[in-house]
């Protein structure tokens, strides 16, 4: 274990106390690894965001089963407080709780807290051992800076003066997701600032933004090409910018197009569709250039080993399980366009890279899984059920109108779809890209209902089995944040362009602030589905050709609405394996899950079944048990095939979390 770790650890000693109040204004406690060593200690956390309903979760699943003698949920439960002062708890709350106090300033007394305070958290273990070897003295605002971006990020700004030297760090750092903080890309951005071949470049938006990054280097990619007699066809996202053909990046150096040509295998960039005679190029380029459907086929091919080799694993962070999400969702959706023949010839290749994720992930649910409910949102939704609570920080950042597209049942592969028919018929479109967990069991009624709430499952276990209570439950969230009933609004069923009109009604309302959208077409095609998820997407694409979502998109955006876009969970390809004996009992009978409220009836249906397997799963009601269905299996008849969700794949678990937005088109 880290110094980092064993520092915050040390507070904490189970035996001392049931409840403890930790007052942690800067949230150092939300961190995985920290909120896993705790777990591992005996405590539980919970961030102290409403007095009612933290004092409803800590009366009814601690205190009551610790008055009785027992451990209950756990032994120990922190109250996480995001403030230094302990005033506005109840009493009863301070005199029976040990109390903690957790500081970036006391514990990293040597830097700078207005700068230290704006570095995320998963950088701090690092941190605080440099802080320990290195930081000789007290620095001030801009020696910190300097010393984390030497530290942390292995970049010194004052020695990058050439071309490659820029674009080889921007690349390096967006790479591995290694995005700079505003506050360091700023910095960043004025040591830059006298270099003249770095005045024309948006330098401080693409250190801190990965997004932004990726569309220069796509577009002076294209140029690059052009400028060589070569071209064709865009394949995928290719967004015009205001500072578009101002970007001479020098892929030729080996450093920028070593990194660059990983970036076109995993799908982060897109390669030019070239056809007829075109003149020769280096081979290094050619990964960057799709001649012929062979030519995709074999990107496809080498995309599928390079992420085989570098799954995560039981120790990796979410963030990394999110980045192979993105990967592999951009890889199904290349597969999914091959004809039918070259894809054949890579579907046991593609299966055996799934069947590594599926297992490799659950694995890692098990022991990971319950460490992301009390994560931070504030940088990101790092679950569905986050995603309010962080839209509700960006209306206090200054975005005044908010629009949360939920499209249910959307895989990220499906998502790529939407993207790349988005790029083509609607180029004033951007979109900041992320990734969030749904809540398993991956099934509408549990995960949407989370997204529509902002609470974990088992505080609305008295609706979990419907989604009938969502309109009420997404007005109940807005007020909580001072909105009036009037300026919330919620709708579901929107599908087609006839749906439009009477929304437009709605959205032009000048009293509405936050809309919460259900697009439910995809979640239908796929209940409907039968030629496999290559046949949910020709029915994506057909329903894309409609033009329905570039209307309904730019209907929001021309009315001011902030707009970010989500799904519930996604889907996956499966095979029949016959139902468990004690189906008929189930409460929820999902197609890769069965849920009961009796562990008698959850034992007897696992026991009937050898490719089935039980998962408990934090923060679901505790009378709500799960049983999946094993490998790409589903509880339908015996070999039948078909599209289904609910279980635990990158597929159904995680989910697109993307903003949109207009850019720029000079």
């Amino acid at each position: 274990m880290s110094a980092w770790v064993d520092r915050i650890l040390k507070e904490f000693i189970s035996d001392l106390s049931r409840l403890w109040i930790a007052a942690d204004p800067d949230g150092v406690l939300l961190d995985e690894r920290l909120l896993a060593g705790l777990r591992e200690r005996g405590f539980d956390l919970l961030p102290f965001e409403d007095s009612v309903a933290f004092r409803a979760e800590y009366e009814t699943r601690y205190r009551a089963t610790w008055d009785r003698g027992d451990d209950g949920p756990a032994k120990a439960l922190i109250l996480q407080l995001r403030s230094m002062t302990t005033g506005e708890l109840p009493w009863d709350y301070l005199r029976r709780a040990r109390r903690v106090s957790l500081s970036l300033a006391d514990l990293f007394p040597k830097l700078s807290y207005s700068v230290i305070r704006q570095i995320p958290l998963e950088h701090y273990d690092v941190l605080y051992t440099s802080q320990a070897r290195y930081a000789t003295q007290t620095l001030g605002e801009s020696a910190t800076k300097e010393f984390v971006l030497t530290h942390i990020f292995k970049l010194s700004p004052h020695l990058i003066s050439r071309s490659e030297d820029l674009w080889r760090e921007l690349l390096r750092l967006h790479y591995r997701d290694a995005a700079l903080p505003p506050v360091l890309a700023d910095h960043v951005a004025e040591v830059l600032s006298d270099v003249p071949a770095f005045k024309a470049l948006p330098l401080e938006a693409m250190f801190v933004s990965k997004a932004t990054l990726l569309r220069v280097v796509q577009d002076a990619w294209y140029h690059y090409l052009s400028a060589r007699g070569i071209t064709g066809t865009r394949i995928g996202e290719s967004l015009a910018v205001d500072f578009a053909g101002k970007a001479e990046i020098p892929f030729e150096h080996p450093d920028v197009r070593a990194i660059v040509d990983s970036m076109f295998l995993e799908g982060l960039l897109h390669p030019l569709s070239v056809t007829g005679g075109q003149p020769s190029v280096p081979d290094w380029a050619k990964v960057g250039i799709v001649r012929d459907p062979l030519t995709l086929r074999n990107l496809v091919d080498e995309g599928i080993k390079g992420l085989r080799q570098t799954l995560p694993g039981l120790g990796s962070s979410f963030r990394d399980w999110m980045s192979a999400a993105r990967k592999l969702g951009e890889l199904i959706a290349r597969f999914h366009s091959l004809d039918s023949a070259r894809a054949q010839g890579l579907e046991t290749a593609m299966g055996e890279l799934q069947a590594a994720a599926d297992e490799s992930l659950q694995q890692w649910v098990r022991k990971h899984y319950a460490d992301l409910p009390s994560l931070s949102a504030a940088k990101a939704p790092v679950m569905v059920h986050h995603i309010p609570r962080y839209l509700s920080m960006r209306r206090d950042s200054g975005q005044e109108r908010i629009a949360l597209l939920v499209f249910d049942g959307l895989a990220i592969d499906q998502w790529v779809l939407i993207r790349e028919a988005l790029a083509k018929r609607a180029p004033d479109l951007g979109f900041d890209e992320g990734v969030c967990f749904a809540w398993a069991p991956t099934l509408t009624s549990v995960s949407r209902q989370a997204i529509f709430s902002g609470m974990r499952p088992r505080e609305f276990a008295h609706s979990i089995e419907s989604t009938g209570s969502e309109p009420i439950q997404w007005a109940r969230f807005w007020q909580d944040q001072g909105l009036r009933n009037n300026e919330v609004i919620y709708r579901k069923g929107i599908q087609r362009n006839d749906h439009l009109e009477g929304l437009a009604v709605a959205l032009n309302n000048p009293n509405v602030k936050v809309a919460g959208l259900v697009i439910d077409t995809v979640d239908e095609i796929v209940h409907g589905a039968v030629l496999g998820k290559r046949g949910v997407a020709a029915q994506i694409a057909s329903w894309l050709d409609t033009g329905f979502v570039e209307r309904l998109l730019h209907l929001l955006l021309s009315n001011g609405y902030n707009v970010y876009l989500t799904a519930d969970h996604g889907n996956v390809d499966a095979i029949g394996h016959g139902r468990p004996k004690q189906g008929v009992a189930a409460e929820l009978k999902g197609e890769r899950v069965r849920t009961y409220r009796s562990e008698a009836l959850a034992a007897e249906s696992a026991a009937s079944t050898s490719t089935t397997y039980r998962l408990d799963i934090a923060g679901l009601p505790a009378d709500f048990l799960t049983l999946f269905a094993g490998k790409r299996t589903a509880f339908t008849l015996q070999g039948e095939q078909a599209v289904v969700h609910g279980g635990i794949s990158i597929e159904e678990l995680l989910v697109p979390f993307v903003r949109v937005s207009f850019v720029s088109n000079t």
